[in-house]
């Protein structure tokens, strides 16, 4: 089988997964790089002995007539830009989370998708994760019932980013954006994808970055500011059309003892908890049994996850078919919620979401 060459547009600290999980499947080949700034895509071919052409203009890259396949990993106000641009150059895309910065911009990458009949993914990649499969096995299996409720929190003590992701022009937002949309996304996939239809939510300003903080390590962009206009921290109740609810709290900084990361859900016949660990709480022989399937995970999820994903989209592109795991309605589903939370923080009110026919 032929392999799929693939271009990668950003080449920052996201593009190193990226690039590592392309290099590890046999079946994809990187052919160039792209980065706005002078030197980086350079950088970064030498780090891994690549031998691609490098370009500082996506537009260039894109007129490359042997790539198939583009990972757009880019400021988030030019997810949309870009793919939509990838799209029409004949190229299938996997675009990093979010989706975009608005659900319009979505609604039209998922056309232009259409229109071009190329594959258009986006990196929900929480999804590909062992646990993930796990849980939806059982959940498939009707161990939880019908799920009515689901509840989640990926909380910071201090973890604040900065660089773009702490630029509301360039991010769109904070902790919301960046660390909430995989948890409101996962919960979403494993209640089955119940289509949202209200949101009230809230958003917390303050702290900012604690960066004279002493002997504390967190994840830093790849240019580095202490500047930042997002959210500290973000709640919101969302409703579904089944009647079911989401509750989801996730902050970059937040005054708590230790970072939380935690997903549960609960259905009529049973609950589950996905982290901190898989188990599932129910009735067996009339007596109440708490359940931990046995799963072999490996020492590095987040890579396991990411290899996951990556060898998904390269099969999927290969085959030239585009029902993935991660449709294009999905990140318009995901962009709804997004927006409705920061707008109803903004209004302080309940929003309303009214979905395309």
């Amino acid at each position: 089988m032929r392999k799929l060459k693939v271009g990668i547009i950003g080449t920052g600290k996201i593009a190193k997964t990226h690039i590592k999980s392309y290099l590890n499947d046999e079946n994809a080949e990187i052919v160039a790089l792209c980065d706005i700034k002078p030197g980086r895509a350079q950088e970064k071919a030498d780090m891994y002995n690549l031998k691609v052409a490098c370009f500082t203009d996506y537009k260039e890259l894109l007129k490359m007539e042997e790539i198939d396949a583009v990972s757009v990993c880019v400021w988030n106000n030019c997810h949309a830009e870009i793919t939509i641009a990838a799209l029409k150059a004949g190229k299938h895309v996997l675009c990093e989370k979010p989706p975009a910065f608005s659900v319009e911009q979505v609604y039209e990458m998922k056309r232009t998708a259409e229109q071009t009949g190329k594959l258009l993914m986006f990196g929900f990649v929480r999804r590909f994760g062992k646990d993930a499969d796990t849980a939806k096995d059982f959940i498939d299996s009707g161990m939880l019932g019908d799920i009515y409720y689901a509840k989640t929190s990926c909380i910071r003590r201090r973890g604040n980013p900065g660089g773009w992701f702490a630029d509301k022009n360039r991010s769109g937002g904070g902790p919301l954006i960046d660390l909430g949309v995989h948890m409101i996304d996962l919960a979403r996939y494993l209640m089955g994808k119940p289509q949202p239809v209200a949101v009230s939510g809230a958003t917390f300003y303050g702290i900012g970055i604690d960066a004279d903080v002493k002997n504390y390590n967190w994840y830093r962009s790849e240019d580095f500011s202490t500047q930042s206009d997002v959210e500290d921290m973000a709640t919101a109740f969302i409703r579904f059309d089944g009647g079911q609810i989401l509750h989801v709290e996730t902050s970059f900084s937040q005054n708590i003892e230790k970072d939380v990361l935690s997903l549960e859900l609960y259905g009529t016949k049973g609950g589950m908890r996905i982290y901190p660990d898989l188990k599932i709480f129910t009735k067996m022989e009339n007596y109440l049994a708490d359940v931990t399937p046995i799963v072999h995970l490996g020492n590095d999820l987040f890579t396991e996850m990411f290899q996951n994903e990556i060898h998904h989209f390269v099969t999927h592109a290969l085959d030239n078919n585009p029902n993935c795991r991660n449709m294009p309605e999905d990140g318009v589903a995901i962009m709804q919620i997004l927006e409705a939370v920061y707008q109803s923080a903004e209004t302080k009110r309940e929003v309303l979401i009214k979905n395309e026919k």
